[in-house]
């Protein structure tokens, strides 16, 4: 299935409900409302369960037990908002996914997400389009396992989804990657072109015309937590270090695993995307 087919395949990108998409929205402005924000998460029951469940998680951390949707925006920010929001779209979306062990994605990309809000803040970058594009980076993937599952299966077997190879493996094989897919599903979400780009250019950044630093830091937190998956030692983070895009942004292998996060519990925020 070639690249067009897949983005126009039914089913493969979930819709946006009204709600979700007024908020995406009213998020992506330069100078988002609040309460805005607030009211369009109170209108959707479900919505708001995923939310508070999630803002309450030991992952953001919160002082004390947040209530309502107002709450939540007020005390966490929009950076954690918009990504509340985006996991309860994407988790009530991504319900069963052949081929893909969901808790293993979405904590895994909680990590990636994580550590690019670091590297972001290291670099003086919009750490909310970081943590946003590392939340969803991979999620390019779910839609090719949806979409052409019997294609796609092979492809596991000899290089699993969250392997360091997993981008070259795909465009070996199918002439994109999940990169791809990505950006074509949040360009069609009407994301910031930021992000979009970020997406597209993750696995081959400053290969291009297209100078984009935050692609180079989804890369280097795509590596970083990917790493961490499949547990790799000191001489293997080493070997496999991105140099030539640690150059570009002037990180060095020390500067990126400085940006490991601590260790939390998951458990809380994962429930938002896979119960």
């Amino acid at each position: 299935m070639d690249l067009q087919a897949l983005l126009n395949y039914p089913g493969a990108i979930p819709a946006m409900s009204r709600t979700v998409t007024d908020l995406m929205s009213e998020m992506n402005k330069d100078d988002p409302s609040p309460k805005r924000v607030g009211d369009l998460i109170a209108q959707d029951p479900s919505l708001t369960t995923r939310v508070l469940r999630l803002s309450n998680s030991s992952f953001f951390r919160s002082s004390r037990k947040i209530g309502d949707p107002h709450e939540a925006v007020s005390m966490l920010g929009m950076t954690h908002v918009r990504s509340l929001v985006m996991a309860a779209a994407l988790g009530s979306s991504f319900k069963n996914v052949p081929g893909v062990n969901l808790q293993q994605f979405w904590r895994y990309s909680l990590r990636a997400a994580d550590i690019a809000k670091s590297l972001a803040g290291t670099l003086r970058q919009n750490e909310s389009n970081a943590y946003t594009a590392g939340l969803i980076h991979a999620i390019g993937d779910l839609i090719m396992h949806i979409a052409m599952p019997d294609e796609i299966a092979p492809l596991d077997m000899g290089t699993p989804p969250l392997d360091l190879q997993r981008a070259s493996a795909e465009r070996n094989r199918f002439d994109y990657t999940y990169a791809e897919v990505g950006a074509g599903m949040v360009e069609r979400w009407n994301f910031p072109e930021a992000i979009v780009n970020a997406l597209k250019y993750q696995t081959a950044p400053f290969e291009g015309e297209l100078y984009e630093p935050l692609a180079g830091v989804i890369h280097l937190a795509s590596w970083r937590a990917r790493a961490e998956e499949i547990q790799l030692d000191d001489s293997g983070l080493a070997a496999t270090f991105p140099d030539m895009v640690g150059i570009a942004l002037g990180l060095d292998l020390g500067a990126v695993l400085g940006k490991d996060p601590e260790e939390w519990s998951f458990d809380d925020a994962l429930a938002a995307f896979v119960d």
